[in-house]
């Protein structure tokens, strides 16, 4: 099996950067689509960023594209997410997840089956 482990969350004021990281541990030796997604106080986990298997193709959601990169580390078995420009409407727990059964990338919460803990990132204006 495979765990997650995200990483890099913290307080920072509108504008300003951070950079997640998703460290995978366990069975590693097969790549996966991996994919960020976060959630705010009240309201529904939703998806940010997916990356496939070679990091050649990315996808974001509209609220983050153009601010948020993603990217990977094969070798080191880790996923990026870099957040510019950061606003107070970005602060949720942001989890990463990665696909078992399937490398296309994805966007629904129930094409992922492996999770990671969350990490708090809360933007203040």
């Amino acid at each position: 099996q495979v765990q997650l482990v995200e990483s890099g969350g913290g307080a920072v004021q509108a504008g300003g950067s951070l950079r997640l990281t998703c460290d995978a541990s366990g069975r590693t030796s097969r790549k996966y689509t991996m994919g960020w997604f976060r959630q705010a106080p009240g309201k529904e986990r939703e998806f940010v960023a997916t990356v496939s298997v070679s990091g050649a193709s990315t996808s974001f959601s509209d609220s983050v594209k153009g601010r948020f990169t993603i990217s990977r580390d094969n070798a080191k078995n880790t996923v990026y997410l870099q957040m510019n420009s950061l606003k107070p409407e970005d602060t949720a727990v942001y989890y990463c997840a990665l696909r078992l059964y399937s490398s296309s990338i994805a966007y629904g919460i129930s094409a992922y089956d492996i999770w990671g803990q969350g990490t708090q990132v809360t933007v203040s204006s």
